[in-house]
C-alpha cells in the first residue's frame, strides 16, 4: 500500500526552541498551562530529560492537542515478533567478525512495527544504557496502527524506499541518504511512499543524539544545525479505531484506542523528531599524509558521563576527495575499544572489494581485527596517488563503547555470510620482499 507524499514544510535548526501552529491561534501567549488553553485544546508537556538537567541539554516541549495523551485504555502484552531488546542474552558474547547479506523484503501486507528484526545490541533499556541494532523492512503503510518507544530514541536510515513519518508534532519525508530521528516517547506512524522499504534503525537507550564537539576543526565543519529539518505541525482529528504499539521494558504493549494519538495542533519546545540530509555533511580529511581516524566522520552522538567515549556515535563515509601523499588511503588494519555495525546505504564501501552489499551488515565487535581485504590492500599499495573522487557511496557505523551481543536470530539467518573470515585469507607474509 503506497502513500502519496504531501507538500510539506519545514522548521531548521537543530536542539532549537521551535514554535508551530497547525491552526492560527492554538499557541496560547506568555504562558504554557493558562487556565484555559485557546481554541477548547489540551496543553501537555512532554519531557525528554530529568527536569533539573543543564538547560544546555535539557529538552521539552509544550504540545496543545485535542485530547491529553493519558486518554486511552490499558495495554496488554503481544508478541515481540524477531525485535528484542538489552540485556541481549540470547546468544553468548561472540568475538568473531560478522557480516550479512541484505534481508529479504518482507511478505506483502508487513507494515514498519511487524518488519522490525533486530541484529544485537548492548546495555540495559531499564537503566537507559546502551544500543539497539535493528533492520526494518515493510511492504504495507501503518493504517490506524502507531508506534511509540519508551526505551529508546530510534536514528532510522532508509537504505531502499522512502518513507512519511507521521509523527505527534509533523511530518517527515525520509528518502535513502538521509535519516531521521523520532525521540522516545514520540507517538509516530510510518507510510509508504513507495511499495517497499527497507533500512536500519540504532535504538538509543542512552543519552540522547547530540552533535558532537568540534575541538581544533573550530566553528565550522561536520554537519551544520542549520541543516537539520524539524516538521511543522499537522493533525488528525475525529473518532477512529487505532492500535498503539508501545516497546516498554524491551517488549511490546498494545491498546484500542478510539482517536488518533497524532492530534497536536500546535506546539513549542526543543524535544521534537527531525530529519537530516548527509549530502550536507561537510567531510573534514587529510590535506597532507596519513589516515585520520574515523571520529572526523561523526554525525551524532550519544555521550556518557565520561568525555570523549560514547554510548554511541552514528558515523557517515559520504562521497568526498582522496589527496593525501605516501598513503594507504583506505581504512588501515585496526583493531579497536569501540565496538563497529557498519551499513551500506548505496555504491560499494571502498575497504572491501566484493561481498559488503548495500542493504547489508558487518559487525565487528570490541578488538576483533580488521580491515581491508587482500585484494583491497594489493591494490591500494599499489595505486597512483593521484587525487580521487570517492563518489557514488555512502556507508555509515552505528559506533558503542560497549560490545554488541548478536541474537539468535541474527546468527541463524540465512542471509549470514558463512564464509566471512576468507576475504582476509588472501594476505600472505612479505616481510623481506622489499615491500
Amino acid at each position: 500500500m503506497s502513500a502519496a507524499v504531501p507538500s510539506l514544510d519545514y522548521l531548521r535548526g537543530f536542539g532549537n526552541e521551535h514554535v508551530s501552529e497547525a491552526v492560527a491561534g492554538a499557541l496560547p501567549q506568555g504562558r504554557n498551562s493558562p487556565q484555559r488553553a485557546p481554541l477548547g485544546l489540551y496543553p501537555e508537556q512532554i519531557s525528554g530529560t530529568a527536569f533539573t538537567q543543564p538547560r544546555a541539554v535539557n529538552r521539552r516541549t509544550w504540545a496543545y492537542r485535542i485530547l491529553p495523551s493519558a486518554k486511552h485504555p490499558p495495554f496488554g502484552r503481544i508478541s515481540n515478533g524477531l525485535l528484542r531488546s538489552a540485556p541481549f542474552r540470547d546468544v553468548e558474547p561472540d568475538p568473531n567478525r560478522l557480516r550479512w547479506d541484505p534481508p529479504p523484503l518482507p511478505a506483502a501486507g508487513t507494515d514498519f512495527v511487524d518488519g522490525l528484526w533486530t541484529i544485537g545490541g548492548n546495555g540495559d533499556t531499564l537503566s537507559h544504557a546502551g544500543i539497539g541494532i535493528h533492520w526494518y523492512a515493510a511492504s504495507a503503510s501503518m493504517t490506524d496502527r502507531y508506534f511509540v518507544d519508551a526505551d529508546g530514541e530510534l536514528l532510522i536510515v532508509p537504505q531502499a524506499g522512502s518513507l512519511l513519518l507521521r509523527t505527534e508534532l509533523g511530518v517527515l519525508h525520509v528518502t535513502p541518504g538521509e535519516f531521521a530521528v523520532i525521540p522516545r516517547g514520540i507517538r509516530f506512524r510510518v507510510d509508504l511512499p513507495d511499495s517497499a522499504a527497507r533500512g536500519y534503525i540504532c535504538e538509543n537507550y542512552g543519552a540522547s543524539f547530540t552533535l558532537p564537539e568540534r575541538g581544533p576543526i573550530g566553528a565550522n565543519g561536520l554537519a551544520n544545525e542549520r541543516d537539520f529539518l524539524v516538521p511543522v505541525a499537522a493533525y488528525e482529528e475525529g473518532p477512529r479505531s487505532a492500535q498503539v504499539v508501545e516497546k516498554f521494558g524491551g517488549n511490546l504493549w498494545a491498546a484500542d484506542y478510539d482517536h488518533s494519538p497524532l492530534d497536536v495542533v500546535g506546539w513549542h519546545g526543543d524535544y521534537v523528531p527531525y530529519k537530516y540530509d548527509l549530502a550536507n555533511f561537510m567531510v573534514i580529511g587529510t590535506i597532507s599524509f596519513d589516515h585520520p581516524d574515523p571520529s572526523i566522520f561523526t554525525v551524532l552522538t550519544s555521550p556518557t558521563d565520561s568525555p570523549g567515549l560514547a554510548n554511541a556515535d552514528f558515523v557517515a563515509f559520504a562521497p568526498r576527495w582522496l589527496v593525501g601523499e605516501d598513503t594507504f588511503r583506505p581504512p588501515w588494519f585496526h583493531r579497536n575499544i569501540m565496538s563497529e555495525f557498519m551499513g551500506l546505504v548505496s555504491g560499494v564501501y571502498d575497504a572491501k572489494a566484493e561481498g559488503f552489499l548495500p542493504g547489508g551488515g558487518s559487525l565487528h565487535n570490541s578488538f576483533s581485527s580488521h580491515g581491508p581485504d587482500a585484494e583491497t590492500f594489493e591494490r591500494a599499495s599499489t595505486a597512483e596517488l593521484v587525487p580521487q573522487k570517492v563518489d557514488d557511496t555512502l556507508a555509515f557505523m552505528f559506533e558503542t563503547r560497549w560490545p554488541v551481543v548478536p541474537t539468535r536470530a541474527a546468527m541463524d539467518a540465512p542471509h549470514r555470510q558463512q564464509g566471512y573470515d576468507d576475504v582476509w585469507r588472501g594476505l600472505v607474509p612479505r616481510f623481506g620482499t622489499g615491500g
